[in-house]
């Protein structure tokens, strides 16, 4: 542990923005796992439902620097590709 104050601070609010960018990554990933099971299934319109929450959250988890924007725009393309592909 740190000896200066703001050193503590420091260790303080970074614990609390990891605590946070955990949860809204694995928010994201519990998503993507649906949007992949309505895949599996067949069921277009389950997956085209899925894809638009999948999508929604993912730009979110970006906005809020969890995740790079560009990776955010590669994981929604990789989505959208698997539901073009079920047409």
């Amino acid at each position: 542990m740190a000896n200066i104050k703001s050193a503590k601070k420091r260790i303080l609010v970074i614990r609390k923005k990891t605590a946070v960018n955990k949860a809204n990554k694995t928010k994201m990933r519990s998503y993507i796992r649906r949007f992949n099971e309505a895949v599996d299934s067949g069921d277009k319109d389950a997956a085209a439902a899925s894809f638009y929450d999948a999508e929604k959250v993912i730009r979110k988890t970006a906005s809020k620097g969890a995740i790079h924007r560009n990776a955010a725009d590669r994981r929604v393309s990789r989505l959208a590709q698997k539901l073009n592909k079920m047409a």
